[in-house]
C-alpha cells in the first residue's frame, strides 16, 4: 500500500506547498493555504476512451504554414441566445465552464440545452440530483431528446467508463465540484480533486474531440469556487447572472477562446423553463403611464447586439451629514466623477445630495456611452423636471465637461429608432448622415447644452 502523504495548497491559485506559508508566492494572497491529504497514482482515466490521435504520429515541431486548418464544423443549437454567447455554436472538444448563485437556474439551463440537441448524443452526468429529481425538472421542458443518458455517479474511473460504452456527442457535468477521483484520498470540492478532474475532463475533451460542459459553484464573493487555475484551463467562462426574485437571466461570457467576451444572452425563468428573450430593450425599458423625474433612457452596446437601456437616479438631500453615493449596475467611481463634473462645470452643488443611480432591469453595464444619460437622469431627478419618453441619450462624457463621440453609434440610433424613439442626443463629433435616419439627431458639444436644452 502507498505511503499516505499530505501537502499544501493555495485556494486562490491552486499553488502548492510542502508545508504551510502565510502569503503565497505565486498569487500574493493570504492566508490561502490549506493542507490535504493527498496520495496519488499514475491515472489510468484516460486508457478508458478511445483516443482520436492516430498512433505512430510524430511529435515534432512543424512550421505554422504546414499545418492543416481543421474542417470541423460548429454544432448547431436552437437556443440562440446560448449560440451567440458561444460565438456562434459549440466548438468540437471545446471545455465550457458555467458558473452562477445556487437556484439561479444552471441545471434548467443545461439540461434544457441537453434536451434540444435532437439527434445527438448527450450524456448528462449529476453528482448532485437523482435521476428522479432530473426527471421531474425535464417533464416540464418542452423539449425532448431521445438520446439523452443520465449517468448519476462522482467517481472519475467509473464515468471513464461510460465514456468508452456510451461514446457520447456532448457531455455535461452537474457539478465540477461533485466529482472525485478515486486516485487521491482528499474530500471532493478539494484543491487537488477539482485540478484532477477537471482535468480528466479536458482530457477527454481534446482527445476525442467532444464538447465539455462543467457547472461550477462560486463563493460567496461571487468567484467560481476552486483554484484561479480552473478558468485557465478551460476554453469558455460564462456567468449566468440575476437575482432569484426576478424572472430574467442573463448569461455573460467572461472568456472565449472561439468568440467575443462581451456577448450577452437574456433570457426569462417559466414554469417550463428559461425562454429566449429575442428584444431585450423591450424588458429592460420600463412601462409606465406618466412621465417622471430621474428617468432618462440610453442606447448601449454588448458584444454585437445594441440595447436600449433605462437609467435611474433619485437626488434628495443629504440628512446624516455625508452625502451617500450608491449606484447599482453603474460604476461607483464613474458616478463621482460624473457629479463632481456637474458640481465644477454646470453650478449644481451635488456635494450636499445624497444620489442614488440603478440600470433598470438588473444589467451591469461598463459602456461609457451611457454617461450622457446618466447625467440626464441626475439632472432630472435635481430639478425635479421629467424627461420626454420618446428621448433617448448616447455619449461620454469627459472631465472638461465635453461630450465624446462613441463607436458604432449608427447601431445605437437604428436601435432606438426601431423602437419608436423620435430624438437622440449626441455628441457633435460623431459625423452621422442625418439622411439616412428618420429620427432627430440633436448634436452637442458641451454638458452646458444639454442641460439649456432640456432644463432651461
Amino acid at each position: 500500500m502507498a505511503k499516505t502523504s499530505t501537502s499544501f495548497f493555495c485556494k486562490n491559485c491552486g499553488a502548492s506547498s510542502s508545508k504551510w506559508v502565510g502569503k503565497c508566492s505565486s498569487c500574493g494572497e493570504w492566508n490561502t493555504y490549506v493542507e490535504e491529504v493527498i496520495h496519488k497514482e499514475k491515472s489510468d482515466f484516460k486508457s478508458t476512451w478511445k483516443k482520436s490521435i492516430a498512433k505512430g504520429q510524430a511529435l515534432k515541431p512543424v512550421l505554422l504554414h504546414e499545418v492543416e486548418k481543421g474542417n470541423e464544423q460548429r454544432i448547431e443549437i436552437k437556443d440562440k441566445e446560448f449560440e451567440r454567447v458561444l460565438g456562434g455554436g459549440i466548438v468540437p472538444g471545446s471545455v465550457v465552464l458555467i458558473g452562477g448563485e445556487p437556484g439561479i437556474g444552471k441545471s434548467t439551463l443545461m439540461l434544457q440545452l441537453a434536451l434540444q440537441l435532437n439527434g445527438k448524443k448527450v450524456l448528462y452526468i449529476s453528482g448532485e440530483e437523482s435521476d428522479t429529481q432530473i426527471k421531474m425538472r425535464a417533464e416540464r421542458i418542452p423539449f425532448s431528446n431521445n438520446e439523452c443518458y443520465l449517468f448519476t455517479d462522482t467517481s472519475t474511473q467509473k464515468i471513464g467508463q461510460a465514456f468508452k460504452e456510451l461514446e457520447p456527442d456532448i457531455v455535461i457535468v452537474d457539478s465540477i465540484q461533485t466529482l472525485q477521483s478515486e486516485l487521491l484520498d482528499s474530500t471532493p470540492g478539494s484543491i487537488s480533486q477539482i485540478k484532477e478532474t477537471a482535468g480528466d475532463m479536458i482530457r477527454f475533451a481534446k482527445e476525442t474531440g467532444t464538447p465539455v460542459f462543467l457547472i461550477g459553484h462560486i463563493t460567496k464573493d461571487g468567484t467560481l469556487a476552486g483554484p484561479k487555475l480552473l478558468e485557465h484551463m478551460v476554453d469558455t467562462v460564462l456567468q449566468f447572472e440575476g437575482d432569484r426574485h426576478h424572472v430574467y437571466r442573463i448569461l455573460r461570457t467572461t472568456k472565449n477562446r472561439f468568440g467575443s467576451t462581451s456577448e450577452i444572452g437574456i433570457y426569462e425563468m417559466q414554469s417550463v423553463g428559461l425562454r429566449e428573450v429575442s428584444n431585450p430593450s423591450e424588458i429592460l425599458i420600463s412601462q409606465r403611464d406618466e412621465a417622471l423625474s430621474g428617468v432618462a433612457i440610453s442606447a448601449t452596446i454588448e458584444g454585437m447586439r445594441p440595447l436600449l437601456i433605462e437609467t435611474q437616479a433619485l437626488v434628495s438631500q443629504a440628512v446624516y451629514g455625508t452625502p451617500q453615493r450608491n449606484s447599482n449596475g453603474y460604476d461607483a467611481k464613474r458616478l463621482n466623477m460624473l457629479l463632481a463634473i456637474l458640481e465644477k462645470k454646470c453650478g449644481l452643488k451635488m456635494g450636499l445630495q445624497d444620489v442614488f443611480v440603478n440600470i433598470a432591469g438588473g444589467l451591469r453595464v461598463e459602456d461609457p456611452g451611457i454617461d450622457l444619460s446618466i447625467v440626464a437622469a441626475i439632472v432630472s431627478s435635481y430639478e425635479n423636471v421629467a424627461i420626454a419618453g420618446k428621448i433617448c441619450f448616447v455619449g461620454e462624457v469627459g472631465l472638461s465637461g465635453e461630450i465624446r463621440a462613441v463607436n458604432r453609434v449608427e447601431q445605437r440610433i437604428s436601435e432606438a429608432e426601431k423602437l419608436g424613439f423620435n430624438t437622440v442626443y449626441l455628441s457633435k463629433f460623431n459625423k452621422i448622415p442625418k439622411s439616412q435616419t428618420k429620427i432627430k439627431i440633436v448634436e452637442i458639444g458641451k454638458l452646458d447644452e444639454l442641460l439649456n436644452l432640456l432644463f432651461g
